[in-house]
């Protein structure tokens, strides 16, 4: 004969869900992309603003802010495309082709300056939509297409430029009909005598609206889902295709910004102009907090690392040193860069569990 157990049965242990759990604000924090490049741009701020006299006046942060807002609009665009999964390494060389191919069509070609805009957007986005579309058919990686497109544009650039003008340069942007309207949109200053350059309100409001789509709507769910897992996301029935070639369009549209910018403001554009910039973009990219693995990032985080380059451009510049020491500075941040949003990413999925 069995006996009946003399003891209750032990509780049962409830299953931890850690979407229930209750995280602290620090752990929250640590989860954010961007605190890395928060916490070095006030590192950055802060001794550029101890060591230099000019640095921190208005006038000063005109200058540096002038600096990181053409970096800023590329490092956005650059770090959509990165949270993709992808890369763009003609970002830098198509400032530079748009800025000619505007210039072109207005001093050789007759085209008054809104035209020549609106031309010049529109090649931008078909270079954009070639390297998605190359991207995605070939299933070649972006580094290899976009690779052989900033040889072509590159060669391009300096062939067609020489055998129109003779030079590697065009200029007399100011004659053309419609430069002082185009130049009050894309290039001005605000706020005299410090002079802050409109840039910088662009570089705010493109750096807005792509955290907005990033953290409140269906696209930017798209985007982390590509850059985190394509084939999954293809499986749930997200459009991998069109968000790829959506944020190749993105990218080259805004290096067309830029483009128009610089040319509008130096009245002149050359042949050789954004060329190595693409570097730049991805260093404030990935500075940060944008994974180049895909699936993580974020535009603030992209933004502060473009301001992190524009102090640091502008504050070695104030300091007196020597402009080449910029260069060292961009990859020892860019080492520490990953080595901290590693740091941070390891303390965010320890907070998980």
């Amino acid at each position: 004969m069995t006996s009946a157990p003399t003891g209750a049965a032990p509780p049962a242990v409830p299953v931890a869900d850690e979407r229930l759990a209750n995280i602290s604000l620090g752990a929250r924090l640590m989860r954010r992309p961007e605190v890395g490049s928060l916490l070095g741009a006030l590192i950055v701020c802060a001794f550029f603003w101890v060591t230099t006299d000019a640095f921190g006046t208005l006038s000063g942060i005109a200058n540096w802010t002038d600096v990181a807002s053409t970096i800023g609009i590329m490092a956005v665009a650059v770090a959509l495309l990165m949270i993709g999964g992808e890369f763009d390494l003609s970002a830098g060389v198509m400032t530079g082709t748009t800025g000619l191919l505007m210039g072109l069509l207005t001093t050789e070609w007759g085209f008054s300056m809104w035209p020549a805009i609106v031309v010049t957007f529109a090649f931008a986005a078909l270079v954009g939509f070639i390297n998605g579309y190359m991207v995605i058919k070939t299933r070649l990686p972006s580094f290899i297409v976009t690779l052989a497109t900033f040889f072509v544009l590159q060669g391009a650039n300096l062939g067609v430029t020489k055998a129109i003008t003779g030079t590697v340069r065009v200029a007399g942007l100011a004659d053309v009909p419609g430069y002082e309207s185009a130049s009050k949109l894309f290039s001005d200053t605000f706020w005299s005598p410090h002079n802050f350059r409109l840039s910088v309100i662009w570089w705010i409001a493109i750096a807005a609206v792509a955290t907005w789509v990033l953290a409140r709507t269906r696209v930017g769910n798209w985007i982390f889902a590509v850059g985190g897992d394509a084939v999954a996301a293809r499986n749930v029935g997200v459009p991998v295709a069109r968000v790829k070639i959506a944020l190749f369009m993105t990218t080259a549209m805004c290096a067309a910004l830029v483009g128009i910018m610089v040319g509008l403001r130096l009245a002149s554009v050359q042949a050789g102009q954004g060329v190595g910039e693409e570097f730049t973009y991805i260093i404030a990219a990935v500075v940060g907090g944008c994974l180049l693995t895909g699936g993580y990032g974020s535009a603030i985080g992209a933004s502060l690392g473009a301001l992190i380059v524009g102090m640091a451009f502008i504050g070695i510049q104030f300091s007196g040193w020597n402009t080449d020491w910029r260069f060292l500075f961009l990859g020892v941040i860019l080492l520490l860069a990953v080595l901290v949003n590693n740091l941070v990413r390891q303390r965010a999925e320890g907070a998980r569990r």
